[in-house]
Parts: C-alpha cells; sequence; structure tokens
C-alpha cells in the first residue's frame, strides 16, 4: 500500500528524480516519465504521481518539440497518430485510470525488448510503416498504455524510430507526440477527478530539476555522432524497460 510523504520528503525525491529523469530525456528524448513515474510510484499511488508529472512532463515535451525546424513537416506527418493519440488517452483514462495490475512490468517488458532488438540492429525498415492505418492505429494503442502506465513510449517509440527520421528529427517527433500525450492524459485525469491543487503546486516545482537535468542531457547529446546515438538510444530503451520490470514485479 502507498503511502504519501510529508512536504519536505516528497521535495527531495521529487528533486533527485526530477533531476536524473531530465537528463535521461535530453540526452536520449524520452524516459522522463518512465523514470519520474517508477521512482515515485515507490511512494505514491500512480494517479497521483501522474499528476506531479504532468507540469514537468509538459514543458520539456514541449521544450524538446520545438526545439527544431521540423515542427510543420512532423505535424503534416504524424497527425493521424497524434489523433489517434488523443483517443486512446481519454478513452483509457475514462475506463483504465491507471489502474492496471501488471500494466508497468508489461510496458518494461516491451520497451526492454525492443532496445535489445534495436542493439541488434534488426529494423523495421521505413517503407512498412507507411500505410494509412498504421499511424492512428499506433496512436490509439498509445493512448491505450498510456491511460493504464502514465508512460507514452508504446508502440509510439518505434513507430517514430522506423520512420527513418534523423537524430534531432527522431528528438523532435518524440517530444511532438510526448506534448500531445501529457495534455491528453491531463484532461483525462480532470474526467476521473484525480488533479489535486497542492499536488499540481509541486509539479510546477519539480520542472525545475527537471529543465537542468533536460539542458545537461541536451549538451551530451549534441557532443555525440549519430551512430553513437543510436546505440545510447537503444541501450537506454533497454535498461528502462528492465527498471520497469523490476519496479513491476
Amino acid at each position: 500500500m502507498h503511502t504519501t510523504p510529508d512536504i519536505l520528503s516528497l521535495l527531495a525525491i521529487g528533486t533527485a528524480t526530477f533531476l536524473f529523469a531530465g537528463l535521461v530525456k535530453g540526452t536520449i528524448g524520452l524516459g522522463l516519465p518512465t523514470v519520474a513515474m517508477g521512482l515515485l510510484g515507490l511512494v505514491l499511488p500512480p494517479a497521483t504521481a501522474a499528476t506531479v508529472l504532468l507540469v514537468p512532463s509538459f514543458v520539456t515535451n514541449a521544450w524538446q518539440m520545438l526545439d527544431g525546424p521540423e515542427l510543420g513537416r512532423l505535424l503534416r506527418r504524424l497527425w493521424p497518430m497524434l489523433a489517434g493519440m488523443v483517443v486512446g488517452t481519454l478513452a483509457g483514462s475514462w475506463s483504465i485510470g491507471l489502474a492496471w495490475p501488471g500494466a508497468g512490468a508489461a510496458l518494461g517488458v516491451a520497451l526492454a525488448l525492443y532496445g535489445l532488438v534495436g542493439l541488434l540492429g534488426l529494423r523495421v525498415a521505413a517503407e512498412q510503416v507507411k500505410a494509412i492505418w498504421i499511424g492512428p492505429a499506433v496512436g490509439l494503442a498509445t493512448g491505450l498504455v498510456t491511460a493504464a502506465t502514465g508512460v507514452f513510449v508504446l508502440p509510439a517509440v518505434p513507430y517514430l524510430q522506423a520512420l527513418g527520421l534523423g537524430k534531432d528529427g527522431l528528438v523532435q517527433a518524440l517530444g511532438l507526440s510526448f506534448t500531445v500525450s501529457t495534455v491528453a492524459l491531463g484532461i483525462g485525469l480532470t474526467q476521473a477527478q484525480t488533479l489535486d491543487a497542492p499536488l499540481l503546486g509541486l509539479s510546477v516545482l519539480a520542472l525545475l530539476p527537471a529543465g537542468a537535468g533536460m539542458w545537461l542531457g541536451q549538451m551530451l547529446r549534441a557532443r555525440v555522432s549519430e551512430t553513437v546515438f543510436r546505440t545510447v538510444f537503444f541501450a537506454g530503451l533497454l535498461v528502462l524497460g528492465g527498471y520497469a520490470v523490476v519496479r513491476g514485479l
């Protein structure tokens, strides 16, 4: 059973959690919700942790979305998936409500397997994900997973990676899809009446360490090659997935 820590303990836990989560996100373009939900979930119920995550998640995702020249092209290319995300997240928040037992472990297994496949050099060609129905289906599935776990990564991340985007294009596309997912999750949490003013205040405070960590991570990413980035990206997925499995079990 979760117990809510006092304010000072929550601030200390939140500072360390969001500094590390922001560093991971700045480096590989994702990981803030996975890390933050995992660590905050040790002391808070999932819906409460998701509420604390809302502001730093939205701001860092919007920052990542706007940090590049390809936003217009990505919107034109990805809008079917984004629409599916909104529908899936809202429907899932109403029916699932971040409460499916075992969801975190199952998500971790899938994430770790995808990271392993990427490290082994096995990839889906861009031509295989261009069918008109794939984008909306991926978005819908991602929305349902988001509602069940508070994490936005699957199956959107493999889909975006398979499109053959470059290092910076992939990171910007991830920021775009995560921004849409964060807004949809916030609406879903409002529908589920889990938003709480004091927790939203803590969420605003969490933006400071998350932003600092993300800035450091972006500095690291700017200094690595495309090949090194792909290796770090897939290794990060493998580690995040393994962490989610251990925590879920």
